[in-house]
C-alpha cells in the first residue's frame, strides 16, 4: 500500500467550525500524517482566506483540499431585526452541504484502496454526509463537537431531566444555564436531528478543549457516553499558541499597527463573530456605550456572513453621526474581517467583548484575555456560563437572558468599566492570564494537550 494511515477531515461549513478543523489539520500534519479536507469550493476558499496564525498552510505538502460543487441555493440576507439572533439565513447553505455525501463516498473509496487505515474526523453536523464510512472495513470515524466539554455535558444533563450531581459546585453552575429562549429554530433542529446517525459508527469524540480547565466535564462525558462512544479526546487548543508578530507594514493589518501604539492591557476588543447581525438601534447603543466608557477599543463592525461570502452586495451599516471623528485616537472601527487571534495575542489587548462562540472563547482563553460575555444563540449562553461562573474570567453584559431586547448604552458602558477599570476586572485579568499561560504550556512536551494529541495519534496509528 502507498500510505499507512490517512486522515480525512470533513468540517461543517459555518466559519467557526471551519476554522477549528483547519487548525486541527495543521496540528495532525506535524505528525507527518497525510490529511485530506473535504468541503464545498466556496467554503474551502473561505476557510483558507480567513485562517490566521498559520503562515505556511499553502505550502504544506501533507494537506490536500478537495473542493466539490453543491447545488445552487437561495440564501436571504441576514435579518438584523429578527426577534432571535440565530442566523436562519444560513440554513439553505447548511442544507446544500448535505450534497457532499456522494463525492465524499467516492473519495473515500479511492483513498481506502491505498491506505492501511483511513481516519475520518467529521463535524457532528456532517454526520449524514459521512455515514457511508460503514461500507469500508478499514475506515473509522471520529466526531468533532464544536463546543466545550462543559457545554456538551450540559446538553446530556438537560436530556436526563437536570438531575442532582454529587459535585454541588458543578450542579449550581449548570442550573444557571438558560434554555427555552435560546433554543435553535425548528428548521435548524430538523436539519440537525438526522446527524444523530453518528452513534452507529462513532469510534470516539474530539473536542477543541483543554484538560487544564475542562477535565472534570470530559470525565463526566466519558462516564455518560456521547454520540455512541465513551472515548473522549481533548486535543485543544487547536489554534496556534505562538503568534509571529510580523512588523512588515505590507503584511500587517491596520488594527495591529494601531495596537502597537497603545499601552499594555489598555484596549478592549469588540467582535461578535461571523453569524451575528445587530439592529441599527443596537449598533447605536453599542457605539454610545463605547464612547462614554472612555476606554480605548477596537470594534469589528461587520454584518453576519451570507451563505456565500464572495457574492457582492450587503448592508451598509451606519454609525451615529460624527462617531468615528469623535473617537479618533481613542478607538478604531474595523469594517472588514480582522485577524482576531493576533489581536487577542497583542499585549495591548486587555479585554474582549464577545458573543462567546466557542472558537472565539477558546482563542481568548488561550491568549489570556478576560471576556465581557454577550451570547446570542445556540451553545453561546452555555459557553458564557463556563467563562463567567466556572472559570471566573469574565463578566456578563447586562442581563442577556432576556433574549431579543436591546442592551442599552449605559449597561454596555458599565460592563466595559467593570472589566477594564475595576479591582474585580483586574482580578479576572490576572486569572485569565494565568489560565492562558497554563493552556499554552499544555501544548509543550509533557503538557496535558501534548499527551492527549500524542495518545490520539498513537491510537489511530496502531497496528
Amino acid at each position: 500500500m502507498e500510505n499507512d494511515v490517512v486522515v480525512v477531515m470533513v468540517p461543517f461549513i459555518a466559519q467557526g467550525h471551519l476554522n477549528q478543523l483547519l487548525h486541527l489539520t495543521r496540528l495532525l500534519s506535524t505528525y507527518n500524517l497525510t490529511v485530506h479536507i473535504v468541503g464545498t469550493a466556496t467554503h474551502n476558499r473561505q476557510a483558507k482566506l480567513r485562517i490566521h496564525g498559520w503562515n505556511d498552510h499553502n505550502s504544506n505538502t501533507n494537506i490536500h483540499f478537495h473542493e466539490f460543487e453543491t447545488p445552487e441555493f437561495e440564501s436571504p440576507p441576514p435579518n438584523p431585526n429578527s426577534s432571535t439572533k440565530f442566523p436562519s439565513h444560513l440554513i439553505p447553505s447548511f442544507k446544500a452541504s448535505t450534497h457532499l455525501r456522494q463525492p465524499f463516498a467516492k473519495l473515500l473509496d479511492e483513498i481506502s484502496n491505498t491506505a492501511r487505515r483511513v481516519v475520518v474526523i467529521h463535524d457532528f453536523l456532517m454526520s449524514t454526509v459521512v455515514q457511508d464510512v460503514v461500507s469500508f472495513p478499514n475506515v473509522e470515524a471520529y466526531v468533532f463537537s464544536c463546543a466545550s466539554a462543559f457545554t456538551m455535558f450540559s446538553y446530556i444533563w438537560e436530556r436526563k431531566g437536570r438531575p442532582c450531581l454529587d459535585d454541588v459546585e458543578s450542579y449550581t453552575q449548570l442550573t444557571k444555564i438558560p434554555s427555552l429562549q435560546y433554543l435553535n429554530p425548528q428548521e435548524f433542529l430538523e436539519f440537525a436531528y438526522p446527524n444523530a446517525v453518528c452513534q452507529t459508527f462513532n469510534s470516539g469524540n474530539i473536542f477543541d478543549t483543554c484538560k487544564v480547565f475542562d477535565a472534570k466535564f470530559i470525565d463526566y462525558i466519558s462516564k455518560e457516553g456521547f454520540c455512541g462512544s465513551t472515548k473522549q479526546w481533548a486535543l485543544g487548543p487547536f489554534n496556534p499558541v505562538s503568534i509571529n508578530n510580523n512588523k512588515d507594514p505590507r503584511k500587517r493589518h491596520k488594527s495591529l499597527e494601531w495596537l502597537d501604539k497603545q499601552a499594555q492591557d489598555s484596549v478592549i476588543y469588540v467582535a461578535f463573530g461571523s453569524k451575528t447581525s445587530f439592529s441599527n438601534e443596537q449598533i447605536r447603543e453599542l457605539a454610545i456605550g463605547l464612547e462614554n466608557s472612555g476606554q480605548k477599543f477596537i470594534w469589528v463592525l461587520r454584518d453576519a456572513d451570507k451563505g456565500d461570502i464572495f457574492k457582492g452586495g450587503g448592508r451598509n451599516i451606519e454609525l451615529p453621526k460624527g462617531f468615528e471623528e469623535r473617537v479618533e485616537g481613542k478607538g478604531l472601527v474595523v469594517k472588514e474581517w480582522a485577524p482576531q487571534l493576533e489581536v487577542l495575542a497583542h499585549s495591548a489587548t486587555g479585554g474582549f467583548m464577545s458573543h462567546c462562540g466557542w472558537n472565539s472563547s477558546m482563542e481568548s482563553i488561550t491568549m489570556g484575555v478576560p471576556i465581557a460575555a454577550w451570547p446570542m444563540h445556540s451553545d453561546q449562553p452555555r459557553n458564557a456560563i463556563l467563562i463567567t461562573d466556572v472559570l471566573k474570567i469574565g463578566v456578563n453584559v447586562g442581563d442577556w437572558g432576556r433574549g431579543g431586547e436591546v442592551v442599552t448604552s449605559s449597561v454596555i458602558e458599565e460592563t466595559i468599566r467593570k472589566l477594564m477599570n475595576s479591582d474585580e476586572g483586574n482580578d479576572m485579568r490576572k486569572r485569565a492570564k494565568k489560565l492562558g499561560e497554563d493552556v499554552r504550556q499544555s501544548i509543550g512536551e509533557g503538557g496535558a494537550t501534548r499527551i492527549e494529541i500524542d495518545a490520539f495519534v498513537t491510537h489511530i496509528m496502531r497496528e
